[in-house]
């Protein structure tokens, strides 16, 4: 079969090499998957560079999310189990984490639904408790995490403020529903969020990029208002001034997902339920801005660690398609 490899550690666009090789073979407890589509995700980059939390013995295959059919021809999604990732024929995950792909969305949609939106959701229901009539501000709002927490926002009956970086990526999060777009290259942001909330601020901040998005977050965040801490797309992590979260009396909510899956796997399942209304529904599609053949993954993964797409991208395998 093939599969792309990083043998070791480097820009995706240098380190990924597509090669010929043995399917893998499940351990106890794990089911071979025929991938169908694997949505890339900003984490695929930090594995090859080596910077992501789990560092798994090289060479491995990257591609955290897929959607796939089981031996038994169901058609699924998962988190490949490391070292077998999803940029390759087959893949590796743990029987106990499969979940059945929505009806309602393509390979590619589906492969993109799982760590997103099961992100956004934690985020801004679990850790959060947003509710209808709040404001939520997303940043990166165009972006894959942040488009999902936009629909999910909207799903909920949020106002959704979405800030972004340029103007093709303005047009991307109105046409996702926010409600008020902020172009963070152009516009003062901690200005354009009070302009928009007569100076209350926000409710609820869901922040995958950290540094100085963080540091906007921290003078728009409003009365008893939560900020959910995601990631660190911007490659700087932020340390929290205590003292204005007491003089201010907001949270700081940190959102590690994947603890879900050893600490309360059920909840995992639930909002799987969860998501699949939604889709069902039509309330949450994720945006699939790019599709690729598997010869095409490594470039896209580059193109998502540079910042330079919106949505997600996906990578189709020819045994994929629509539903």
């Amino acid at each position: 079969m093939q599969a792309w490899h990083v043998n070791e550690n480097g820009e995706p666009s240098e380190v990924m090499r597509l090669q010929e090789g043995e399917r893998p073979t499940p351990g106890d407890g794990q089911v071979l998957l025929k991938v169908r589509a694997a949505a890339i995700n900003f984490p695929d980059a930090l594995l090859c560079r080596g910077q992501y939390q789990v560092r798994p013995p090289l060479p491995f295959t990257p591609g955290m999310e897929v959607c796939g059919e089981t031996a038994d021809g169901r058609r699924v999604i998962a988190n490949p189990a490391l070292p077998y990732g999803g940029f390759a024929e087959y893949a590796v995950a743990d029987a106990a984490a499969v979940l059945s792909a929505p009806e309602a969305l393509d390979d590619a949609e589906a492969a993109a639904l799982h760590i997103g939106y099961q992100t956004g959701w934690f985020g801004l229901h679990r850790r959060a408790g947003l509710e209808a009539g709040e404001t939520l501000l997303v940043h990166a709002a165009a972006g894959g995490v942040g488009s999902a927490a936009v629909q999910l926002g909207k799903a909920a009956g949020a106002t959704v403020i979405g800030v972004v970086g340029g103007a093709d990526k303005t047009a991307v999060a109105r046409e996702l529903g926010c409600d008020v777009v902020i172009d963070r290259r152009a516009d003062d942001v901690v200005a354009a969020v009070k302009q928009a909330t007569g100076g209350r601020g926000v409710d609820v901040v869901y922040d995958p990029v950290g540094g100085d998005a963080y540091a906007q977050s921290a003078k728009v965040v409003a009365f008893e208002g939560r900020i959910v801490v995601v990631g660190f797309a911007s490659g700087s992590i932020p340390s929290p001034a205590l003292g204005h979260a007491l003089v201010k009396n907001y949270s700081i909510l940190g959102l590690h997902w994947g603890l879900y899956h050893t600490k309360n796997p059920k909840l995992v399942q639930h909002c799987h339920e969860r998501l699949t209304e939604l889709a069902a529904q039509g309330a949450v599609k994720p945006l699939v801005s790019e599709r690729v053949p598997l010869a095409g993954a490594a470039a896209a993964v580059q193109r998502v660690a540079d910042g330079m797409t919106t949505g997600r991208v996906a990578v189709v395998l020819e045994n994929g398609g629509a539903v």
